[in-house]
């Protein structure tokens, strides 16, 4: 059967999770002329209400990534125009800001690991400046005086996610995506092929391929074969939303991060006023409870990079689950069952990866072919290790227990 084949009445693709990862991949195969349906109760919702949408493929290198630094580094290059595409396709703004990043230290340990960072970066060949404490107070005010040094990344940029899942569906909407407002059930599965989905509503939508793009529930979905399953976990993160009064602005010029005695923090100040503060980092299973602790571990930390900000209202608090795989690098691409592709697994980097996953999945729906970028990516690389425990309805954001809900957290 060619990959564009419909399977009976139906969608020639079928999207599971109407994510940004998934709704950009519907979109994208739509341009190319296939007729795409998405199943998601609240496309757009899920990871897009929590992530803080810093991109920042330079800062957010880690030992041992060198590989996904390559794919980071493409989909951020894509950014200026994708956004450009997409603001003119979907009539809505995103909030795209190229601000750059500066990476600060408190004391003595934080500067050794920035300053092993920095090595890190010369090593990859990346653009990163390293600051004095005084430099970097220089360009960021509101500083603590005891910012010991750090870190200035000028390409590192950022996009407002909430902003962006809507643009995204927009513009789906526009080209002709079809949204099925349910979570998927069962996938189906017919001669040895996926064939589309049974809805929790009760609609069976019949498609050519399939795309399971759900995030951390995406290895849930009944139906699918247990070498199929992609190997993600739920990672939680909370964050915390303030606002900088007109009187404090700017309150911080450009996205913030730090290291505060062995804690990673980050802070992404909004043109619209808002400052996202995020993100921890807990394996608790489908829990998404927000915590008095996990919130006073931001504050604590962000008020002693900026002693101001206990000045400015707490507007919101929130927890989401970023879709982990075992090498923290995204699923991309064909599964061992004919028909079923994967689009999970982006961990820290969803929003980055956003322009490059939509990109080499649409190739890959028109073509069969998965583009050269990603097959180091493919799913198939974790055949050898066991799925994610338990099956279940699937969507961007699906709940799995009283009160919580299973929307994945890229950054």
């Amino acid at each position: 059967m060619p990959p564009a084949a419909r399977v009976g009445p139906g969608a020639d693709v079928l999207v599971i999770g109407g994510g940004i990862i998934g709704l950009v991949t519907a979109w994208r195969a739509a341009q190319r002329g296939l007729a795409v349906a998405v199943a998601d109760p609240e496309p757009g919702g899920g990871a897009a209400r929590v992530a803080a949408g810093m991109l920042a493929a330079v800062t957010e290198l880690h030992y041992g990534e060198e590989q996904l630094l390559a794919l980071n580094l493409a989909s951020a290059r894509r950014y200026p125009e994708f956004v450009a595409e997409l603001e003119e396709a979907s009539g809505r703004e995103v909030g795209h800001r190229s601000c750059g990043t500066l990476a600060v230290a408190l004391d003595a340990d934080d500067r050794a690991e920035l300053r092993e960072l920095h090595a890190l970066h010369l090593r990859t060949g990346l653009d990163s400046e390293w600051l004095t404490g005084r430099e970097c107070r220089r360009l960021e005010p509101m500083l603590a005086p005891g910012v010991r040094g750090g870190l200035r990344v000028g390409d590192d940029h950022q996009v407002d996610p909430r902003r962006l899942g809507a643009a995204l569906v927009a513009a789906c909407e526009r080209a002709g995506v079809v949204f099925h407002r349910s979570f998927a059930e069962r996938l189906t599965v017919v001669r040895d092929r996926a064939a589309g989905a049974v809805l929790a509503d009760g609609t069976s939508v019949a498609a050519g391929q399939v795309v399971l793009a759900a995030g951390s529930l995406s290895g849930r979905l009944g139906g699918v074969p247990e070498d199929a399953l992609p190997p993600v976990r739920p990672v939680k993160g909370q964050v915390v939303r303030l606002a900088v009064p007109p009187a404090y602005a700017p309150f911080l010029s450009r996205n913030l991060r730090a290291v505060v005695r062995g804690c990673h923090i980050y802070l992404v100040p909004r043109e619209t006023g808002e400052l996202v503060i995020g993100a921890t980092s807990e394996e608790q299973g489908w829990d998404t409870t927000v915590t008095a602790g996990g919130v006073y571990e931001l504050l604590r930390d962000a008020h002693e990079l900026l002693p101001g900000i206990t000045e400015l209202p707490l507007v919101e608090t929130g927890a989401g689950l970023r879709p982990g795989s075992p090498d923290n690098a995204p699923l991309l691409g064909p599964t061992a069952l004919p028909g079923l592709h994967i689009a999970t697994g982006h961990y820290r980097n969803g929003v980055l990866l956003t322009p490059v996953t939509g990109e080499v999945m649409a190739e890959l729906l028109v073509t069969g072919e998965l583009p050269e970028a990603a097959r180091a990516f493919l799913p198939t690389r974790f055949a050898a290790l066991p799925a994610a425990a338990g099956v279940g309805t699937v969507g961007a954001g699906a709940p799995v227990s009283a009160g919580a809900s299973a929307a994945p957290l890229p950054r």
